[in-house]
């Protein structure tokens, strides 16, 4: 279940949502009039979400790849990498 607060909330107690997205590593919403406006997290959370979507990325250019055919055999690629380390 999300966890919700207003813009007041923010502003009079942003130390305890400050500590509940250090803690729970999980965002919080942000309400503006009664709507959707923000989600609060954490530096570590951030980064970890993005580091997330950079291995998604790297994931479909990998999917991308086998579909076209851009691959070689596994042997191959790591005698060329195993070579690179000796220079």
């Amino acid at each position: 279940m999300p966890t919700i607060k207003s813009s007041a909330d923010l502003r009079n107690g942003y130390n305890e949502i400050s500590s509940f997205c250090h803690q729970y590593g999980e965002p919080v919403f942000i309400t503006k009039n009664g709507k959707g406006d923000l989600a609060v997290l954490s530096i570590e959370a951030y980064e970890q979400l993005l580091g997330r979507f950079e291995l998604y990325g790297l994931l479909w250019e990998g999917m991308d790849d086998i579909k076209t055919g851009n691959t070689r055999p596994f042997a191959e690629a790591l005698s060329d990498i195993r070579a690179r380390r000796k220079r």
